[in-house]
């Protein structure tokens, strides 16, 4: 690894925290012409998950940066026109079409891993490939159904062939359906330009580090790897030519990078009150979290009730740049459910109703009723606001 150099740029931790805001749209004014496809090409990842309280989180993710824009607006911005594809980033995302031949590096490592959970018989992963190239883009149902008769992971043969076969690269998740993947092949699916694995891994990952440091804005170097889930190792063998700069944070025990551009200008303008998703790409990792906004964020879904601290899908509050509390919100009929509240001060009540009622009326409800604050003494305050 190229030795790098000394950090000439002393940033406050204010400032940090305020590029990074910038850098994932919460900063300034939302750029509305380009849409849920600017928010995505602008992010380079939205995370999908399974969970739907308000919406599924990649709708959450353009919301919370463009205001009330309409859901099926999110899904034909992201599915339709060969614009995006799924694939696995930080987990499962969607991600914009161009950043195809930056995962080279990882459909070749997952070409050559031992398939350690499922086994495939001889001719199931050929018969996916020719059924999809005779019939055209299909569900793993319409393949020949998802799972056979045992638990969760028991996929079906035509389900394991055709993971198999998106890992690889040779079929492409161009939408969901119903929640359901649906694959084509990468041939017919991917623009003719894209479709290669010319770049060698130290080029793909070089481009992933320089992407995921320009959505953050600035970060240290597991803020900047955990972006695309790479290991640390890689990030250090290329983070000395992705064009990021090395810089001080001051409060940061460890060393940071920044990008270039963002550290041209100071941040500036409005900032966004919002309800933010638990996999929103500006929390996702939560040493990063807690270290800019002082905030300990967790997702309790998978958490047994009892030990929950606040709640299934508690969805922090982000106002005037800082997390001030978060909500576990419910849909009832027309109502949506304040399950629990929680709230740093006083002078949140007033964002967290704002983001109540905005939320609300995006999903279509047209009441907010809270059910319990974790400070008592502020529900009546909080009541009063959302009326």
């Amino acid at each position: 690894m190229t030795s790098l150099p000394s950090p000439a740029i002393d940033l406050s931790a204010d400032e940090a925290r305020r590029i990074a805001l910038r850098a994932q749209g919460f900063l300034g004014a939302p750029d509305r012409r380009s849409g849920v496809r600017g928010v995505l090409r602008h992010l380079g990842a939205v995370q999908l998950d399974t969970i739907s309280v308000l919406a599924r989180s990649h709708e959450l993710i353009p919301y919370a940066r463009l205001g009330a824009v309409g859901r099926d607006t999110v899904e034909a911005a992201y599915w339709t026109e060969t614009h995006a594809f799924e694939y696995w980033s930080h987990a499962a995302c969607i991600l914009p079409i161009e950043e195809w031949p930056h995962f080279a590096f990882r459909r070749r490592a997952y070409r050559t891993r031992p398939h350690w959970h499922h086994d495939l018989p001889s001719g199931a992963y050929d018969q996916v490939i020719k059924q999809l190239r005779a019939e055209g883009p299909l569900t793993a149902t319409e393949l020949g159904g998802a799972k056979n008769k045992g638990e969760w992971w028991d996929w079906s043969e035509s389900k394991i062939a055709v993971e198999r076969a998106l890992m690889y690269g040779e079929v492409v998740c161009t939408e969901r359906r119903s929640w359901k993947r649906v694959y084509d092949l990468a041939e017919r699916a991917l623009p003719d330009a894209l479709l290669h694995d010319d770049l060698d891994d130290a080029e793909c990952l070089r481009r992933l580090v320089r992407l995921a440091g320009e959505a953050l804005g600035v970060g240290t170097r597991a803020d900047i790897a955990d972006y695309h889930r790479l290991k640390g190792e890689q990030f250090d063998a290329v983070v000395a030519d992705s064009g990021l700069v090395p810089v001080t944070v001051r409060g940061w025990d460890k060393p940071a990078w920044a990008d270039p551009k963002a550290l041209e200008t100071t941040p500036r303008g409005r900032h966004r009150t919002t309800l933010l998703s638990p996999f929103d790409s500006l929390i996702w990792e939560r040493a990063r979290t807690e270290r800019i906004f002082g905030f300990t964020h967790r997702l309790e879904a998978y958490v047994p009730k009892p030990k929950r601290i606040h709640g299934y899908f508690a969805m922090p509050l982000l106002a005037g740049g800082r997390l001030l509390g978060r909500v576990d919100p419910a849909r009832e009929g027309s109502t949506l459910v304040a399950r629990q509240v929680s709230l740093d001060s006083p002078k949140a009540v007033a964002p967290m109703a704002q983001a109540l009622r905005e939320a609300a009326s995006w999903v279509g409800c047209d009441a907010v009723r809270v059910e319990r604050v974790d400070r008592p003494e502020l529900t009546a305050d909080l009541v009063r606001a959302l009326t």
